[in-house]
C-alpha cells in the first residue's frame, strides 16, 4: 500500500486581473461625463468593457510533487510566488484551473486569522464548530476541549464572542483547534507570525510533535530558521513554478542563492534620485563554505555594500542581530564609538562591522540601517540571505553559552 498522502499533478491556477485605464489629465467635464456613463455601467453598447483592461495572471504553473505520510514539508518563496494559492487549493478552498490533486486523510488548515470562525459565536462555540467542520464527533471534541483551551491560553475569554478577540487571540485558538483535533494532514500558513514569540515557539513545538506522531505537516513561512528546525523536506516556489522539491537544507540553500542575486539587482533597480540603498553583504575571511555562514564562536567580519545618490553630512550605521525566535541577540550604532559619524559622498561605499559571538547553530536575521543626524533614517535592510551559523559541537552550543563574547561592536567605513 502506498504511503503517499498528497499527490499533485500538473497543477495550475489562473486569475484574471482587471486594470483601470489611466488618463493623463482629468478635467471637470471628464468627471461629469464619467458620472453619466456610470448609470449604464462600465460597458459600451456592444457589451465590451471600455474602462477596464484584463490580464491573465498564473499564480501556479504546472506544479507536480508527492508528499508521503509523516513528512514535514516547508514551503518557501518570495511574496507572490504562489505559496498561499497552493495551500488554498490543497485545503479545497479554491479550485485549480488545470491539473489534479489527490489527498488521503482529514485535513486541518490554518490559512488566515479567524479561518472557519463565526464572529458572533463565543470561543467555546467556535471550538465545537471548527471540530464539526473537520469531521469530528462531539464526544471527540469534548475529549480534547480542555487541552485546546489550555494551549490557546484564552480561558478568561472563552465565553466572549470572538469578534472581540485580538488577532493574536484568534490565532491562538484557531491553531489550538487545528493541531489538537488529530487531523492526518495539518496545513499552516504564515498566519502564526501574528502571535507573540513565546506562542510561535509553542506552535512550532506542537507541529514538531504532530510530525513525530506520523501525521503530515505543510508549513509556509518566511522564517527560514523555523522552517529548517521543523521540516525535513522543502518546496521552493518561484513565480508560480516549482523551483526545487527535495531535502530542506538544499531547498534553503537554493533560495539563499536566488535571493542574493535577486535582492542586489532589485534594490539597485529601486534606486532613484536622492535615495540610499544597501544592496549586498558578505562575511569576510570566513572559514565556512558559504560567504554568508560562519562557525560558532568565530570572529565575525561583515561587509555591507551601500549605494548613495546623495551626499550625507553626518552618516551613522545601526545594526541588530535576531535569532529564529525573534529575540534580540546584539544591537548597536556607530555613533556610539569615536568617529562613528562621517561625511559620505555620492557613490558606492562598504561598511565593515566586526564582533565576536558565541551562537547556536541555525540562521539569524541581520538588520542594518543608514541614518543621518539631521534627516533621520535613510535606509533599513533586512539583509538577505540570513547569517547561517554552523555549530562546531556535536550537540550544538548549550543555551547558557549563547550570547556575546565581547560586547563591543566595531564599525568601519571603507570609503
Amino acid at each position: 500500500m502506498s504511503d503517499t498522502v498528497i499527490r499533485v499533478e500538473n497543477l495550475s491556477k489562473k486569475y484574471i486581473i482587471g486594470h483601470q485605464k489611466q488618463e493623463r489629465y482629468v478635467s471637470l467635464r471628464d468627471v461629469m461625463a464619467d458620472k453619466v456613463k456610470s448609470f449604464g455601467g462600465l460597458f459600451s453598447r456592444n457589451g465590451k468593457a471600455e474602462d477596464l483592461t484584463h490580464e491573465d495572471f498564473w499564480a501556479l504553473k504546472d506544479v507536480s510533487f508527492e508528499i508521503k505520510q509523516g513528512d514535514r514539508v516547508g514551503i518557501i518563496g518570495r511574496n507572490g510566488a504562489g505559496k498561499s494559492t497552493l495551500l488554498k487549493i490543497l485545503s479545497r478552498i479554491t479550485e485549480p484551473t488545470s491539473g489534479r490533486i489527490s489527498i488521503k486523510g482529514r485535513v486541518a488548515s490554518l490559512l488566515e486569522v479567524g479561518t472557519g470562525f463565526h464572529p458572533e459565536l463565543t470561543g467555546r462555540e467556535n471550538v465545537y464548530l471548527n471540530g464539526a467542520i473537520l469531521g469530528m464527533d462531539r464526544w471527540e471534541i469534548k475529549k480534547k476541549f480542555d487541552e485546546i483551551v489550555a494551549f490557546a491560553e484564552v480561558e478568561k475569554f472563552l465565553d466572549t464572542p470572538v469578534k472581540r478577540y485580538s488577532s493574536g487571540m484568534y490565532v491562538r485558538l484557531a491553531f489550538a483547534v487545528a493541531a489538537h483535533l488529530e487531523p492526518e494532514i495539518l496545513i499552516v500558513d504564515e498566519v502564526l507570525a501574528v502571535g507573540d514569540t513565546a506562542f510561535q515557539k509553542k506552535c512550532l513545538g506542537k507541529m514538531e510533535d504532530v510530525g513525530k506522531e506520523g501525521r503530515t505537516v505543510l508549513f509556509v513561512s518566511h522564517n527560514l530558521s523555523a522552517i529548517q528546525r521543523l521540516c525535513t523536506t522543502g518546496i521552493y516556489l518561484k513565480s508560480g513554478e516549482l523551483r526545487v522539491f527535495r531535502d530542506i537544507s538544499k531547498v534553503i540553500e537554493t533560495y539563499h542563492q536566488d535571493s542574493l542575486s535577486h535582492s542586489g539587482q532589485e534594490r539597485q533597480d529601486l534606486l532613484k534620485e536622492g535615495e540610499v540603498k544597501f544592496v549586498q553583504w558578505v562575511l569576510s575571511k570566513t572559514t565556512a563554505k558559504s560567504k554568508h555562514s560562519c562557525y560558532s564562536r568565530d570572529e565575525c567580519k561583515m561587509l555591507f555594500k551601500l549605494i548613495s545618490k546623495r551626499k550625507i553630512k553626518n552618516a551613522f550605521v545601526g545594526f541588530a542581530l535576531w535569532d529564529s525566535r525573534g529575540d534580540l541577540i546584539l544591537a548597536g550604532t556607530s555613533k556610539d564609538q569615536e568617529g562613528g559619524c562621517i561625511y559620505l559622498n555620492e557613490g558606492v561605499h562598504t561598511i565593515e562591522i566586526n564582533t565576536k559571538l558565541a551562537l547556536k547553530g541555525g540562521s539569524y536575521q541581520i538588520d542594518i540601517s543608514l541614518n543621518d543626524l539631521e534627516d533621520g533614517l535613510l535606509d533599513i535592510w533586512n539583509a538577505t540571505p540570513q547569517l547561517m551559523v554552523v555549530s562546531m559541537l556535536e550537540n550544538n552550543l548549550p543555551e547558557k553559552w549563547q550570547g556575546i563574547l565581547n560586547e563591543e561592536i566595531k564599525f568601519n567605513f571603507c570609503i
